[in-house]
């Protein structure tokens, strides 16, 4: 189908920070642009045709409909094109692969809306592609909540029987992280939430859904499905299925942040100093960023503040390190004391826990090791490390080695 000169892209009015040129170039190897119109742009670059396959992002999807020659049956179903590819002929045909995306999100997640109330949070170009998805795939009913509609966030109640909820807005998308759409509490029948966001990797209303042991998904799969199905209307062949999981899993390691967490003196900034090296990552050291925010060191913190408020500096230095991506995080020994702390910890990060023998842990320059025995620290902190940590390393020989352990269980 497409013309085979190899002009790919993306065109978007604020594009930003997109995965698509690396989607692409991991599916395919072809070149892929990142390509930003004003909206009286998007005609004549359509018009001009220096292009064999595009994809369309928000707020084009409507928008490059009247430059389309033919549509395929979902984009003209759902009134949205986020793929266009340029025929041999020179005409323009339209598709939405989002549909195959979203499919895809659903059945990796397990989640089956057959025979089941779904709600959609969202009237956007994202929210019809959704609704056709779920009406396809046989759900009892299908409820669209928007703002002002007959259906809003004013009157959720009358749908505390929903089974699934599908968030398709931006609230609780970087940078605005840990805002939710909703409150799970008034769903009590759910058993499944997709969040079409990405950045965060989890969102406020995916922490919520994790705590209440619900089925749940964000945006990457689906990103990448709906590019592999893209990729292959524009080299006209099919690309094998495996490739998604194994792109999703490769930009999930390259974009999750890696915290360490652990007792004081365990290690964490040195090993964290050795990964981000090897890795090619920013390091950030949370107690240095702390004596930046508050303007004095941590012992004059707990002179002066107390336990109390260096907690506050804390939670303050973690809000802002966590919502970034791609890092290397080395948290204090408490952090994982202020129950505020843990969303913050989980939304955008794989947590490792250091350990070390207890007889082996400085108490230097550490007000609350100096305080308090490491034993007694140790039993306050040692369930909440566990229950945290998605990896536990002891880091009891070097920390190259303790870095080598890290990175082979992890990397994919």
């Amino acid at each position: 189908m497409a013309g085979g000169t190899g002009r790919y892209g993306l065109i978007g009015e604020h594009l930003g920070h997109s995965f698509s040129p690396a989607i692409h170039r991991q599916l395919a190897g072809y070149d892929y642009r990142l390509i930003e119109l004003a909206p009286e742009a998007v005609g004549p670059f359509l018009r001009e045709g220096a292009f064999d396959g595009l994809n369309v992002t928000i707020p084009y999807k409507k928008a490059v409909i009247p430059y389309l020659s033919e549509l395929s049956d979902q984009a003209r179903r759902t009134g949205s094109v986020n793929t266009i590819v340029r025929r041999r002929d020179g005409t323009l045909y339209g598709d939405n692969t989002d549909y195959d995306g979203f499919r895809y999100l659903l059945a990796e997640a397990g989640i089956d809306p057959a025979g089941k109330k779904a709600l959609i949070l969202g009237s956007g170009g994202a929210s019809a592609t959704v609704r056709a998805v779920l009406e396809d795939m046989g759900a009892a009913s299908v409820v669209v909540i928007s703002r002002s509609g007959a259906d809003n966030y004013h009157n959720l109640d009358r749908h505390r029987d929903a089974a699934m909820i599908i968030n398709t807005t931006p609230v609780g998308m970087y940078p605005h992280n840990g805002v939710s759409p909703v409150d799970l509490a008034h769903f009590p029948c759910c058993e499944g939430v997709a969040d079409l966001i990405y950045n965060p990797a989890r969102t406020a209303l995916l922490l919520d859904a994790e705590r209440r042991g619900i089925r749940r998904a964000n945006g990457l799969g689906m990103l990448v499905a709906q590019a592999k199905v893209a990729a292959e209307r524009f080299l006209d062949t099919p690309l094998p299925d495996r490739r998604i999981g194994e792109i999703a899993r490769r930009i999930e390691w390259e974009t999750r942040n890696l915290m360490l967490i652990g007792m004081p003196g365990c290690g964490k900034s040195t090993v964290g100093r050795l990964l981000a090296e090897r890795l090619g990552r920013p390091f950030v050291d949370l107690d240095s960023e702390i004596e930046r925010l508050a303007g004095h060191p941590v012992p004059t913190i707990f002179a002066e503040e107390g336990e109390t408020g260096f907690r506050r500096w804390e939670t303050q230095a973690l809000a802002a390190a966590s919502r970034e991506s791609g890092q290397i995080i080395a948290c204090g020994g408490g952090i994982v004391t202020r129950p505020e702390n843990e969303d913050l910890m989980r939304q955008n990060s794989t947590i490792v826990c250091l350990r070390r023998p207890l007889d082996r842990l400085p108490t230097d320059g550490r007000p609350l090791s100096q305080a308090h025995s490491p034993e007694a620290l140790y039993r306050q902190r040692a369930p909440l490390y566990a229950r945290l940590a998605d990896l536990t390393a002891d880091n009891t020989g070097t920390p190259e080695a303790t870095a080598d352990i890290i990175l082979g269980r992890l990397m994919p």
